[in-house]
């Protein structure tokens, strides 16, 4: 059987940013889904944001949850002001930490739990193995889950709520952990997926079927890979640095980082730093709102 195969020539919205949260220009991208391209709104975060979430109980349209430059916050969307829920950091090595490193991905779980990656920012420094993937509970405490990655990313869980994968970026891996949904705890860590094709795994979401949508950084491709881990479909997009897909209804939104060689890849720069948009026929799983004291 070939693989399942759809093609995007034109974007959704044309951003020209790193991704809808524009982490190096500290800069965030809002869409009203209901009125389209239209509504497109930017916002100064006033610090670098890698990952947002809802918040059970506030106006999304004013207040979300973000990982931020060195800490979990909330960000006031009509004031650009953080509160800080906690702090990446402390002790000795807290104050270089909170200078070159920051938040990457991230996600809520059914819990309410928000996980958020950290990792040294290649703006400032060449990344290291000190990527870290913590989870703030609903108490406001943070706790180390995952360590000694060089760059994590893409987190999601599988329909069953027993499984949560984790993208390790630069060893092309996808890993697949053993989930307590209770604790929130995780364990038994195994090889889900390994990328061997052109790009690096970069942001990834999870459907319905249990399908993983992998971005391939570099690769001009989301990737789909099924529960067993093989590569069945795959949606081609004309710029190379792709960073992350996310579910609304059946239709896959796409996010894209700029060109880092225009030179060289004069189309590719063309099309990058955009929103994409294709109807892939599948839904998401459950998007949770975080619960925060």
């Amino acid at each position: 059987m070939g693989i399942e195969q759809w093609k995007v020539s034109e974007p959704y919205v044309p951003i020209n940013s790193h991704e809808m949260e524009d982490i190096n220009s500290s800069k965030l991208y809002l869409i009203d889904l209901n009125k389209g391209p239209s509504s497109l709104r930017e916002i100064d975060t006033g610090m670098p944001i890698g990952v947002t979430a809802d918040i059970e109980g506030v106006d999304s349209s004013r207040v979300v949850l973000a990982g931020a430059k060195d800490g979990v916050t909330k960000f006031d969307l009509e004031t650009g002001q953080h509160e800080y829920i906690a702090k990446f950091w402390s002790g000795a090595e807290a104050e270089d930490k909170a200078r070159r490193m920051r938040s990457n991905d991230g996600a809520v779980d059914s819990a309410g739990r928000f996980w958020v990656e950290a990792f040294d920012d290649p703006e400032i420094s060449e990344p290291k193995d000190e990527g870290v993937v913590f989870r703030l509970d609903q108490d406001g405490s943070l706790k180390t889950m995952h360590e000694n990655m060089v760059i994590p990313n893409g987190i999601t869980w599988n329909a069953e709520d027993n499984v949560m994968h984790l993208t390790d970026t630069t060893v092309g891996k996808i890993w697949a952990f053993k989930y307590d949904a209770r604790s929130g705890d995780i364990s038994d860590k195994k090889l889900f997926y390994q990328h061997e094709g052109p790009g690096n795994p970069d942001g990834h979401t999870i459907d319905a079927d249990g399908n993983i949508w992998q971005a391939l950084y570099g690769g001009s491709r989301v990737i789909r890979i099924n529960p067993e881990g093989k590569v069945t479909g795959e949606v081609l997009l004309p710029t190379r640095n792709i960073t992350c897909p996310v579910f609304a209804g059946t239709d896959l939104f796409i996010t894209t980082a700029v060109e880092d060689e225009p030179d060289k890849y004069p189309e590719s720069a063309k099309f990058a730093g955009n929103l994409f948009k294709v109807n892939v026929g599948v839904r998401g799983t459950s998007r949770y709102k975080a619960r925060v004291a």
